[in-house]
């Protein structure tokens, strides 16, 4: 291994017992067993549980913790993200269906994103669910449902602000956006709301995800909050939720460093104060996906073959890119780079030697790892690639090639 070469951040969320990699408490292998096929997602719940307590340890006790289900919408992973956090926001009709068969009250989930259907505003309307608008002709088509459902529609107005999440990978906010209402248009959409006679619960602030520099969130923090107060003075009724989005990233590929999570803990204790006072009947809430869920989950793929192809060694998998996009370098990523992988029950291998792993699909973008010091592996062996419990197999074209689909398990 060249050590001049940056490295995965180490992947020490999970034990080793005898040589495989423990999910769940269960050995690879006869995880893979239990599961009954490969390839497939295996999300730890323990893991899930430990990053919600730490999350609790490090932020003021007056934020509340929502789950954006995006991330994951695996009904089972809801179910047990629904006992840990204090709400639940959604992005389609269909993950209104699953939220809403949790334990919560239909007033701590929230629908966010743009284009949603008559159906979408209907149902979320009839049950209760709090709708984050996007647009003012999302808002007059939620009046119009809510007089013919006979239903005051519970709202709040996404906000585009005036800012971005600097050096997030993924930028939601700050210039023309597809995603909230301009910040300066808000006024008047307020007054425009206070007409329509909807239930105005606040505002959705969300600037960018997959952030790794905790001066970076402090900073989107303090500006989200002020955008916020200067915001209120407008609304007609006190705000009574105010969501700070989330942006909290974790690292994939070499070079990047955790979070620091403390920090940007202990700078909202030192903002929160202030925004209580400005809003004191306000519910702050940070809305994460990936954090609370990406590192407690792995997907897994069974070596197939061992090929050389003019001196370079291949690891032909029953798994890929129509499972696990992210991982091939097609979901957003400019230059491709290699989540961290392993050969699962070799955790130990002292041989070691450099391979590609790629997939069954006849494409040269099936590609799971480029060129990649692992321990040798052979057929039957088990390919692991780590930090994929968010955007995983939803996020991926499953019915590319028509190749079989993954099984998922929450253990």
């Amino acid at each position: 291994m060249n050590p001049t070469r940056p490295q995965h951040a180490p992947m020490i969320q999970f034990a080793v017992d005898n040589g495989s990699l423990v999910v769940g408490g269960v050995p690879l292998p006869r995880l893979a067993e239990r599961i009954g096929a490969t390839p497939f997602y295996a999300y730890d719940r323990s893991k899930l549980t430990a990053r919600v307590g730490e999350l609790r340890r490090h932020l003021p006790p007056e934020i509340h913790l929502h789950y954006a289900m995006k991330a994951n919408p695996m009904p089972a992973v809801v179910q047990h993200m629904a006992g840990l956090v204090d709400g639940l926001d959604i992005a389609s009709g269909g993950e209104m269906q699953v939220a809403l068969d949790t334990p919560f009250a239909p007033g701590e989930i929230s629908f966010a994103g743009p284009g949603k259907s008559d159906t979408d505003l209907t149902t979320a309307i009839a049950a209760g669910v709090v709708l984050n608008m996007e647009s003012a002709f999302e808002m007059e088509r939620i009046a119009v449902f809510g007089r013919r459902l006979g239903i005051v529609p519970k709202v709040a107005i996404r906000v585009n602000p005036d800012f971005e999440l600097k050096s997030s990978g993924m930028k939601m906010g700050g210039g023309p956006k597809q995603f909230g209402v301009d910040a300066e248009m808000v006024p008047e959409m307020l007054a425009r709301l206070a007409e329509l006679g909807l239930a105005f619960q606040g505002f959705h602030i969300y600037s960018g995800s997959q952030n790794l520099k905790a001066e970076s969130l402090q900073d989107a923090h303090e500006k989200t909050f002020a955008l916020a107060i200067r915001l209120a003075a407008h609304a007609r009724t006190p705000v009574l939720s105010l969501n700070i989005g989330g942006g909290f990233g974790i690292p994939y590929f070499p070079g990047e460093g955790r979070l620091d999570l403390e920090a940007v803990g202990a700078n909202l204790k030192r903002l929160v104060p202030d925004v209580k006072r400005a809003l004191p009947e306000a519910k702050i809430v940070i809305e994460l996906g990936r954090y609370l869920v990406a590192e407690a989950g792995v997907y897994v793929c069974r070596v197939i073959e061992r090929k050389v192809s003019r001196g370079q060694v291949f690891l032909v998998t029953d798994g890929g890119l129509h499972h696990h996009l992210a991982a091939s370098g097609n979901f957003g990523q400019v230059i491709r780079k290699n989540y961290p992988v392993a050969v699962g029950n070799k955790m130990n291998a002292a041989r070691r030697e450099t391979v590609s792993v790629v997939g069954p699909l006849c494409t040269p973008l099936d590609l799971l790892a480029d060129q990649m010091e692992l321990a040798a592996a052979e057929p039957g062996d088990l390919v692991v690639v780590f930090q994929s419990g968010a955007y995983g197999m939803t996020a991926s074209p499953a019915a590319f090639l028509s190749h079989p689909g993954a099984r998922e398990a929450l253990v």
